[in-house]
């Protein structure tokens, strides 16, 4: 039977702690979760929680205590997650391709008091963690190095449940940047902000217990931590990718008849290539999201007219625990926007030059964000916090963006990555949506390059579609007859594929290296 997450039994959730046990009330043994071969139902999921957050504690972990969570997408980060936020302590998710250093960067930033990772990581984690550490290692997977917790024995000694109060407004998780522009940061995020943001998201896109949904996106990115808390207080079956894989999303989808597949948009490139695409039939789909940047006009066409659905944009950040916009699913169409704000929250574009003043419609400026998924600021950093939360609470989300007669709002592109040549602002975004238009060209990015006369210029960096051929003469005269002189990017290059962050954003500030010998 179709449950609206339990209606007014939802609002009592209020807590990261309370998820798992609503949700087993709510939807017992239905599947909860589908990963590599392994179907947990909310039941179990609960039961495994409790085991893991009593284990925990017996190790001395406390409410407060800081713990990463350094796993891939696994039925073993969901129970981790939550059984660290049911013992009050904090959750700290380490994307599972962030390299040993960077852990231990985390770690030392965070103040971390233990580590969950795979067994084969946790040797190279500990080499690289500071040489007098006492961060306790806990290491999931087989062959368990001396002196490492083993996971497994932690959750099977003790089926206890324990009883902690948290605080709805207590941290729940230091949510660290991908680090676009330099070494991250830890936002803090508190329980409600987090479960307000799954809730709300749910709200606009209509989620319900009805719903099957795939995503390779990383359980320790926002967004997938945002999909993954909708199944629990949704009540959803969640497909999870342990990493993402075109063929093995288009497998999920068909096997499992899912309602809602969500990515970014180099996943649904590499889907609109996938060999297979052609005989499948995706009739099961509803609607598809997608994220993290922005996406060319004809790719979201291209998308929604292959999966035979509505594409819901949406943009977020770390630092709101999640989405910031999206669309309502019943409402009028808007490709190429990120829609509305969530219900609660507030937007506002404010002039480059002045951020109390607002820019009008059609006019670029800087997207300010307010509401009660904010986070608290960056962890140990105030002079960081202050320069981007202002102190009337609006956050300076460092887009450059525009609002339409109607309210929709439509990011340009991010400030920190505009080229400014010979005085003239370039926006590679814009750039990267004229040659996405071209029928040779797969994928784009744009990015700078110093130049000594100008400053910087755009140089564009060009995936081909299979078997097209093209020189760079063409594209550049593609791009004379559709920009501005000072647009059209100085050097092409054709390239393979792009540096990327660890949940799937494209690194423009690396895009240089791929043009050396």
């Amino acid at each position: 039977m179709l449950k609206f997450a339990g209606a007014w039994q939802t609002m009592r959730v209020r807590t990261l702690s309370d998820l798992p046990r609503q949700a087993e009330e709510n939807f017992g043994d239905k599947v909860a979760v589908r990963v590599a071969g392994v179907s947990l139902s909310f039941r179990e999921i609960n039961q495994l929680v409790d085991a893991c957050a009593a284990g925990l504690m017996g190790l001395e972990l406390k409410a407060g205590d800081r713990v990463i969570l350094h796993l891939p997408n696994s039925w073993e980060w969901v129970v981790s997650y939550y059984a660290i936020a049911r013992l009050g302590a904090v959750n700290i998710p380490a994307n599972i391709l962030l390299v040993s250093e960077e852990i231990a960067f985390i770690a030392a930033d965070s103040e971390a008091a233990a580590i969950i990772a795979p067994s084969d990581r946790i040797s190279s984690i500990q080499k690289a963690l500071e040489p007098n550490s006492l961060i306790r290692c806990i290491g999931v997977g087989a062959s368990i190095p001396a002196g490492v917790v083993d996971w497994s024995a932690l959750i099977h000694g003790s089926s206890n449940s324990i009883s902690v109060r948290v605080d709805p407004r207590a941290t729940a998780t230091i949510a660290y940047t991908s680090g676009t522009t330099g070494k991250s940061k830890g936002a803090v995020l508190t329980h409600s902000s987090i479960v307000m943001n799954t809730a709300m998201t749910a709200n606009m896109h209509m989620r319900t217990s009805a719903d099957t949904v795939v995503t390779g996106l990383p359980c320790a990115h926002v967004y997938g931590n945002v999909v993954m808390n909708g199944a629990f207080l949704c009540g959803y079956t969640l497909v999870l990718l342990q990493r993402f894989d075109a063929e093995e999303a288009l497998d999920a989808i068909d096997q499992y008849r899912a309602t809602l597949f969500e990515g970014v948009p180099t996943m649904y490139n590499y889907i609109l290539g996938a060999a297979s695409l052609p005989q499948r039939k995706l009739t099961s789909l509803t609607r598809v999201t997608v994220g993290g940047q922005t996406m060319p006009l004809p790719q979201l066409e291209a998308t929604r007219a292959r999966f035979g659905c509505p594409i819901i944009e949406l943009w977020g950040m770390t630092e709101i625990a999640g989405l910031g916009t999206t669309h309502p699913l019943y409402a009028p169409e808007k490709l190429g926007s990120i829609g509305l704000p969530l219900p609660f929250a507030q937007c506002k574009i404010a002039t480059l030059n002045n951020l109390v003043e607002e820019a009008a419609v059609g006019e670029f400026g800087e997207l300010l964000f307010r509401g009660p998924t904010t986070m608290r600021g960056y962890y140990g950093k105030e002079s960081e916090t202050a320069e981007v939360l202002l102190p009337d609470g609006w956050l300076k989300t460092g887009d450059i963006a525009y609002r339409d007669v109607d309210g929709y709002l439509y990011v340009v592109d991010r400030l920190k990555e505009m080229i400014i040549t010979a005085g003239y602002n370039i926006y590679p975004s814009e750039v990267e949506r004229v040659l996405a238009e071209h029928p040779a060209v797969r994928l784009v990015a744009v990015g700078s390059v110093p130049h000594g006369a100008k400053g910087e210029v755009a140089h564009a960096y060009v995936v081909l579609t299979p078997n097209a051929a093209i020189k760079s003469e063409e594209l550049e005269e593609y791009c004379r007859s559709r920009l501005a002189a000072y647009k059209v990017p100085k050097a092409f290059h054709f390239v393979r594929d792009f540096p990327k962050t660890s949940s799937g954003k494209i690194v423009r500030r690396e895009l240089w290296k791929l043009s050396q010998p």
